[in-house]
Parts: C-alpha cells; structure tokens; sequence
C-alpha cells in the first residue's frame, strides 16, 4: 500500500504538486492520470525519494523509502526506461541491482525471462530499441518479487503484443494481492487495464474513485432509439414521463430512460425499431471533461489558431465553426501553406 498525506513539492514559483492524499491499496490496478505538466512523474519520484516534499509526506507500507533496508523487495518501479548504462550487459545490470539488494542471482534470468529478454541476455542496452529498453526496465522492477508495483508510461515503445503482455501482467500482479500503481496517456489502454483511478490536474487531486463511477459521474450516458415512426416513438416516450431529444441521422436520444423499458414500450405499441442502445463515453471522453481546466499546455490547431476547449454537457460546437465579424483580421495561414505557395510558384 502506498499513503500520501498532504504531499506538496514546490520548484521555485511553480507549485507542481499541491496538497496530494490519497491512498493506493493492494489487489487493484490503480491508474494515475492527468494532462502534461500535472505533477504525476513528480509525485511517483517523491514515493521513490527521488525528490524531496517541501511539505508532507509518503508512506510506502508505512515507511519512508529511505528507510527500507531491502527497498527491492517492497517495491519495484519503473519511470525511466533509459536509465541504465549503456555499456553495460543486460544481465549485468539486473545484477548490480540483484546484489545491492539481498537478490539470489538465480532472479535475475527470472526476470529477464519474465520479459521476454532472456536471448539478448549478454547484449548492452544502448543497442536496445525503445521498446526493449521498456523490457528491461520492467524486468528490474520485478526483480525482488515486492508486493508493490509502480509503472510510470510502461507501454511507450512496445509493439502490439507487448501492450497485450505488460497489461495481462499487471492484472495478474493485482489478482495476486499485490498494489500496482500505474500512469499513462494511453486512455483506450488504461480503460482496458485499471480499475481504480486517481486523477490529478495542476498538482491538485481531482477525483479518486472506480473506473465505472469516474466515467458515469464526469459524461453523459443515453440510450439511442432509431425508428422509421420517430414522432410517434417520441410521443410515447413523452407521455411515459421521458424526455427524447433529437440526435444525429434522425434518432432520439433518452438519458432519462434505459434500454429494455423503451424497447418494452415500443412493443407494447407496435413501432418497429431499428436500433436500440445505450450508449457510454469512453474514458477519454470523461478525462477531457474534467481536466478541461487543468490543461498547462495548449497546442495550436491548423490555422494557428488555439484547439477548441471542450463543449460543455448540452452545447454544441457551431456547425460551420467560429465565424469572423467583416473586417476581422484573418488568422495566420496554417503550418507550411506559405512555403507550399512558394513552390509552387517556382514550379
């Protein structure tokens, strides 16, 4: 189990990480998510002891990580894959970190085949592709067998399989009893792999809950009803006290309703329905609305005008985009447009 307890890190002027408490417990996937710049990478090097909390404090099975004697055996991370010396063997380097803390040597090609890199065993890392050096890092934080687990981007650089194997892995670990603690910005990935979230925005904690609640409490979920009656089926719902709203190719959309008793009143009724369902946001969906204001950093989008924030539940985008006023000056030609009309011109 790993406790945080107001932990604060500030940098100067920048406050990075903001009065954080919350508490990872073992036999889950806790995933840990936020914008860029929202203090997580920050906040798992203060459980590392990497950085120190200006105020606060973190407890891993109720100690600090300086003072476990043994720290490989209690947990086990990753948050850089490439921090290995290059010019050093794979095995070599799961061996160095074997011996520094009471690790049989016999663990090491556990763990190396664990990963998958046991034919690369004798190889140095800094031939190693990014995904290869994801493998490594992976193997040296299974290296102790600790009941704690901490993954910072464990995905970034592997191929299909691999995302199949590191997420059927740390399912595995959690069924197991173990905590594992894991962030990434592979929304689809973690949807599929946690189900636990904490999630921060600008330092502070913004929620703490499942993955299911988290997704019913920040999107909105309907069901979609498509008949070739549409005013009839939208007269029915009316008067069973629901309220249909137009949706897109001609459906209505109840999210005051559910599935089998709109689909028992358009039989009771005689009206012919071409699709019934319910649908849900994704987690995506659900991130972006709550940490639309808590985004540092903005990109541009083509035009070089600022992306779009995210509608608000109950508005729409206008259709055709913002317009400008006659007279209004024109917004920069998007990226590459002047140098594509000089070839051309040279053309």
């Amino acid at each position: 189990m790993i406790e945080l307890r107001d932990l604060t890190k500030r940098y100067g002027d920048k406050l990075a990480v903001d009065g954080l408490s919350f508490t990872v417990r073992p036999g889950t996937v806790t995933g840990f998510l936020g914008p860029n710049g929202a203090g997580k990478s920050t906040t798992m090097r203060m459980v590392l002891g990497l950085d120190e909390p200006t105020r606060g404090d973190v407890r891993i099975e109720g100690k600090r990580y300086a003072e476990l004697r043994e720290p490989l055996h209690s947990i086990g991370a990753l948050l850089e894959a490439k921090g290995v010396h290059g010019g050093r063997r794979a095995h070599d380097h799961l061996l160095c970190l074997a011996q520094s803390n009471g690790i049989p040597e016999r663990r090491v090609g556990e763990a190396l085949e664990m990963v998958g890199l046991q034919d690369v065993a004798r190889k140095r890392p800094k031939g190693f592709s990014l995904g290869m050096g994801q493998r490594l890092g992976i193997a040296a934080a299974l290296l102790g067998d600790p009941r704690i687990l901490m993954f910072d981007e464990p995905v970034n650089g592997l191929d299909p399989e691999g995302i199949h194997w590191i997420r059927t892995l740390m399912q595995q670990l959690a069924r197991e009893g173990r905590t594992v603690f894991v962030s990434s910005h592979l929304m689809s990935e973690m949807a599929q792999t946690a189900e636990h979230l904490v999630v921060i925005g600008q330092g502070k904690l913004l929620a703490d809950t499942s993955m299911s609640q988290f997704i019913a409490e920040n999107s909105r979920t309907h069901v979609r009803v498509r008949t070739p009656e549409p005013e009839r089926m939208r007269d029915l719902l009316t008067e069973a006290g629901l309220r249909p709203v137009p949706g897109a190719e001609g459906a209505l959309e109840v999210d005051d309703g559910d599935a089998p008793r709109i689909g028992e009143l358009a039989a009771a009724h005689g009206v012919v329905l071409h699709e019934l369902s319910t649908q849900r946001a994704s987690l995506e969906e659900a991130f972006m609305r709550l940490t639309a204001q808590s985004v540092e950093y903005h990109a541009a989008a083509p035009g070089g005008t600022h992306a779009p924030p995210v509608p608000q539940e109950g508005t729409a985008p206008h259709p055709g985009g913002p317009q400008s006023p006659p007279g209004a000056a024109q917004p920069p030609p998007a990226w590459g447009e002047d140098w594509q009309d000089r070839k051309g011109r040279r053309g």
